[in-house]
């Protein structure tokens, strides 16, 4: 059984910076690839940023430049450092595993950017 617990979101005012964690636990094969998403009311998911176990990345367009991804594979954590954020950051963000054709999710975590 793999969980992915999220932790980080919260209420950040426009400008603002947040770190969302993430850690896998049970039995999940270190070759994977570790990443975010997120869901805003009445859009689809999408992709925010991935990293490979080689440590590969690759970002929404709009968050390039403010946010950062990194891992640490050991711990089977997955970060995303959010800085500049913007009101259209506020969503549902949802951590993901992508392991031999199997997608893990975390529960989602809440960020909300507003004044």
């Amino acid at each position: 059984q793999v969980q992915l617990v999220e932790s980080g979101g919260g209420l950040v005012q426009p400008g603002g910076s947040l770190r969302l964690s993430c850690a896998a636990s049970g039995s999940i094969s270190s070759v994977n690839i570790m990443g975010w998403y997120r869901q805003a009311p009445g859009k689809q998911r999408e992709l925010v940023a991935r990293i490979s176990i080689g440590g590969s990345t690759n970002y929404l367009e709009s968050v390039k430049g403010r946010f950062t991804i990194s891992r640490d594979s050991a711990k089977k954590t997955v970060y995303l450092q959010m800085n500049s954020l913007k009101a259209e950051d506020t969503a549902v963000y949802y951590c993901n595993v992508y392991s031999y054709g199997t997608d893990y999710w975390g529960q989602g975590t809440q960020v909300t950017v507003s004044s």
